[in-house]
């Protein structure tokens, strides 16, 4: 029998700073966060579940950025 331990599963660094970029994202358009985080690919390594396709973030766009593009950012 496995103990719980074997079980467990943390966020690397890397996976945290994704969900608080969806976060920040969908906090600033006013919209909803669930598909980001539905879409998230995970990996498990050695520092911890990393997110394979992490957010980006539009530096030089000025529109607004729509519940598509959030849905976008992690295909």
């Amino acid at each position: 029998m496995k103990s719980n331990e074997e079980n467990t599963q943390r966020f690397s660094n890397q996976a945290l700073g994704a969900i608080m970029m969806a976060l920040q994202e969908s906090l600033l358009n006013q919209l909803d966060i669930v598909p980001i985080l539905k879409g998230f690919e995970l990996a498990d390594t050695d520092e911890g579940l990393v997110v394979k396709n992490p957010p980006t973030v539009r530096i030089t766009d000025e529109s607004e950025i729509t519940e598509k593009d959030l849905l976008n950012m992690v295909k």
